[in-house]
């Protein structure tokens, strides 16, 4: 079994919190979003590559479950994993801890599915590609 690995750092800048002073959901969002773009990344996999193949990938499914309070110009760091790796889709976990003390505030849970980009629809994940994604898949808690 894989380790999380950090996937991108930021800090909570006032612009980014509502009326609490707490960071806002749309900004949760956008910084998962923006660590998502790493997790083919963290298994060996560059984007050109599945580019030249005529593949893609698209998310399927997308949640996010709150757990703490991220305070603004607080730092964080999100972490992330693979949880399973199927035919024609994986499912990746990204967490987002307030970086000094851990506290583990959200966690967004993906499903991306790899497909054809002339034909517009779903495909096996080629091989090799899934052998590198099945390699990196993170232990449950």
């Amino acid at each position: 079994m894989a380790d999380w690995v950090d996937l991108t750092r930021g800090i909570a800048l006032p612009r980014y919190c509502d009326h609490y002073g707490h960071m806002n959901v749309r900004y949760y969002a956008q910084f998962f979003d923006d660590a998502g773009w790493h997790i083919l990344n963290l298994a060996g996999i560059a984007f050109e590559d599945i580019q030249d193949r005529g593949l893609g990938t698209v998310v399927a499914n997308l949640s996010i479950d709150f757990h703490h309070e991220l305070a603004r110009g607080k730092l964080f760091v999100i972490r992330g994993g693979y949880t399973r790796v199927g035919t024609k889709s994986f499912h990746h976990e990204l967490r987002l801890y307030e970086a000094d003390t851990m506290i583990h505030c959200a966690t967004q849970t993906s499903v991306e599915v790899f497909f054809d980009t002339k034909a517009r629809k779903a495909v096996e994940i080629p091989d090799d590609l899934k052998e590198k994604m099945s390699a990196r898949v993170v232990a449950p808690d």
